[in-house]
């Protein structure tokens, strides 16, 4: 935990006497910063936070409670601790001091002792709280690294010799996700490629991606048909599933010998296909519910010749629903004309291109779901 002699200080005041009295209290124990008016202090903040703010209210400008609420308008400063001290002492000026997000409320006068031990307990508050994130984010970063070890290590070496080319891309909206993509080398002839999307989002949503993802790849190894996958795969999970979660799959059996490709999808929304000399489409809905709510998922196979040259990509809903700043979705439309004017890339420039347009179009919003795009070229094997 930080010592709290590290600590940083901001007081903000317009009146010297006031900053005099605080800084001659705090100085031999904290680090101290001065700000005279409520945009200095915001200045200050941005350019550096400090541990604890001392905030006036009344000071010309931008007053003490609109200094706080921008505060916690801002993910950045939205738990940095702010004390107010203030001459106002009427309930309703605490009361709203309160609602806009101050921690504690001191009036003026105040006495010294008073003002140091309330300082010393919000920072030792924010030092605990400040341990638990970083123990939180250190916990993260090691599930994120064992959730990337599950998905499949090597694409070139699953497809090797098979004509087939793959790429895929995963982008967790946290630190961890839900989504999930599997290439598997089931035999000599035949590839499965799946790509999977669970409800929910962090710890819960990536510890069913592992549970889904090491039940996959067990039943792809010895079931040949991709609805039968996925029907086992449901009722595997719909047995011991006591959150009630689920996850949408789209799920693909190429047979190399055949020249075919077996589409099966439960609750995915469709794929896209890119064929020579066409326009790209989307192709194969779902015929079943999405994977885990219950037994007996009603899971339909359809299948097509593959041609040379033609790429599949299968995506999830951080690609179609992403949002920019004013809440419209990228959408299905906006993919196919992306992927129409990349029709002859490889599958590494067709993910690179899909993802590079999706973070344009969200530009200066958040990341509000996983994103995962997975490409698939056919080129026959001479």
């Amino acid at each position: 935990m930080k010592d709290l002699s590290e600590s940083r200080i901001l007081i903000v005041d317009d009146v010297k006497t006031n900053i005099d009295i605080l800084v001659q209290a705090l100085r031999d124990d904290y680090k101290l910063s001065v700000a005279v008016d409520g945009e200095g202090a915001l200045r200050a903040i941005e350019k550096s936070p400090p541990d604890l703010v001392l905030l006036d209210i009344v000071m010309p400008g931008l007053d003490g409670y609109e200094v706080c609420r921008r505060l916690r308008a801002q993910e950045a400063t939205r738990e940095l601790p702010v004390m107010f001290l203030s001459a106002l002492e009427d309930v309703k000026d605490k009361a709203r001091g309160f609602e806009v997000g101050g921690n504690d409320y001191l009036t003026k006068p105040f006495e010294v002792l008073e003002v140091k031990a309330r300082v010393r307990s919000l920072l030792k508050a924010k030092a605990y709280a400040d341990a638990i994130r970083e123990a939180m984010a250190r916990d993260l970063r090691i599930a994120r690294e064992i959730q990337m070890g599950i998905l499949p290590p090597d694409l070139a070496a699953a497809t090797k010799g098979t004509g087939l080319d793959v790429e895929a891309v995963i982008e967790p909206a946290r630190q961890v996700g839900g989504d999930l993509y599997e290439v598997l080398r089931a035999s000599d002839d035949r590839v499965v490629v799946a790509l999977g999307d669970v409800s929910g989002k962090g710890i819960p949503a990536a510890l069913f991606m592992a549970v889904t993802v090491t039940v996959l790849r067990t039943m792809a190894r010895h079931i040949v048909e991709p609805d039968e996958i996925l029907r086992r795969l449901n009722d595997e999970l719909a047995e011991q599933n006591p959150r009630g979660m689920f996850v949408t799959l789209q799920c693909i059996v190429f047979d190399l010998a055949r020249r075919s490709a077996a589409i099966a999808g439960a609750g995915h929304h469709q794929l896209a296909i890119l064929s020579p000399g066409r326009p790209p489409r989307l192709a194969c809905p779902s015929s079943g519910r999405p994977i885990g709510l219950m037994l007996a998922n009603p899971i339909e196979c359809e299948t097509l010749s593959l041609e040379a040259g033609e790429t599949f990509v299968l995506y999830s809903d951080g690609v179609s629903e992403a949002m920019d700043v004013n809440e419209d979705f990228y959408g299905e439309d906006r993919l196919l004309a992306t992927l129409g004017a990349i029709a002859d890339a490889s599958p590494a420039d067709t993910v690179r291109r899909v993802l590079a347009d999706v973070r344009t179009f969200a530009a200066g919003a958040k990341q509000s779901d996983d994103i995962t795009i997975v490409a698939v070229r056919y080129s026959p094997r001479s």
